[in-house]
């Protein structure tokens, strides 16, 4: 009877997830917005209390942080805008310097007696391909950027009620004080992880603009977002990230630059994500790799490119929200990365 109780309710949670999946997909472009704004603000709230605690008044400090907010929303917007048109426009010239250079290319390994066959080599490589593969990209960025006002008002609408949620938490809670804590140990981890990713996150995007503007590569803020952008989408964000700038180096003509340019990308990609990233977020807030694998096409089918972007701080929240309760602390072992931890087998 026990076995039977056990899987009625298996098949029950197997069902209600089936439910909430379905829920999450068909109302996608209202749960973008909400965990956009939910994730915005938790990083926005930690410089709220910096302020607050430097003896500036509550009310002035959230007025400076929704100011400063606005600013760099505004100034972003309308930089990607223009870059992303102009891109656009200059695609066709782009495309044809590209192919022209791969002649140039093959046109010098022929002078070493190889012989190649040029049309077949450009036929495969499908330059019209990588450059709507890129651009279909930065359009979906562009759709993020649509969504900022309806974030912005959701995120200003979080944060003014941080200090309310704050005590209707201690009234739910007031009976119950180790649930309490376990909910401030979420609060606290999932902070440190949104902190520390987009503190690497800005690093990342600001090397890289430093390294395209000395190579002189056309449009360095605009790929330097998409740099911050993409490296919250671990193993392939990276990748994604670096195609259009090596694309226009190409364009040049000048191979050593791009080479050193994919040179430049890996180093700063394997650096922070593989030295800061750890050192500042320690490997209790590490997730596998698998599960990351997995979470980027779950959550890529379920909220589109946006839900790539958001899909290692959806699991990351799931998984520090098990370990903070000890009936479901188990699942966020699952989730973890423990091949870094001593001791354990």
């Amino acid at each position: 009877m026990l076995e039977k109780t056990s899987l009625e309710y298996y098949f029950f949670y197997l069902a209600t997830s089936v439910v909430i999946i379905a829920g999450f997909k068909a109302a996608s472009e209202v749960i973008i917005i909400l965990l956009l704004s939910i994730f915005i603000a938790s990083i926005l709230s930690a410089f709220l209390k910096f302020l607050t605690k430097r003896g500036i008044p509550k009310l002035l400090a959230y007025g400076i942080l929704i100011s400063v907010l606005t600013i760099v929303s505004l100034l972003l917007t309308y930089m990607i805008n223009t870059s992303l048109a102009s891109f656009t426009t200059n695609l066709p010239t782009y495309e044809q310097k590209i192919k022209n250079s791969i002649i140039l290319l093959i046109t010098y390994v022929e002078d070493f007696g190889f012989t190649v066959n040029k049309e077949e080599i450009l036929k495969a490589l499908n330059f019209s391909y990588f450059f709507k593969f890129t651009t279909d990209i930065l359009g979906n960025i562009g759709a993020i950027f649509s969504k900022a006002l309806l974030v912005f008002i959701g995120v200003a609408f979080i944060l003014s009620e941080t200090k309310v949620f704050e005590k209707k938490l201690k009234v739910i809670f007031n009976s119950n004080r180790a649930r309490l804590s376990n909910f401030k140990l979420f609060s606290h981890n999932l902070q440190k992880y949104f902190i520390v990713k987009t503190f690497t996150s800005f690093l990342t995007g600001s090397f890289i603009f430093i390294a395209l503007f000395f190579f002189e590569i056309e449009y360095p803020i605009l790929w330097a977002v998409v740099g911050f952008l993409f490296n919250f989408v671990p193993v392939v964000g990276s990748i994604v990230a670096a195609i259009p700038a090596i694309l226009l180096s190409l364009v040049s003509g000048d191979f050593e630059v791009t080479i050193w340019l994919i040179i430049v990308y890996m180093v700063i990609n394997i650096t922070i994500s593989n030295v800061l990233e750890p050192k500042f977020m320690g490997k209790e807030l590490g997730l596998s790799p698998m599960i990351i694998f997995f979470s980027l096409i779950f959550w890529g089918w379920i909220l589109g490119i946006v839900g790539m972007f958001l899909a290692v701080p959806i699991t990351m929240t799931l998984k520090i929200a098990f370990e903070s309760a000890s009936n479901t602390k188990w699942i966020g072992v699952l989730l973890s990365d423990l091949s870094g931890r001593k001791g354990r087998s």
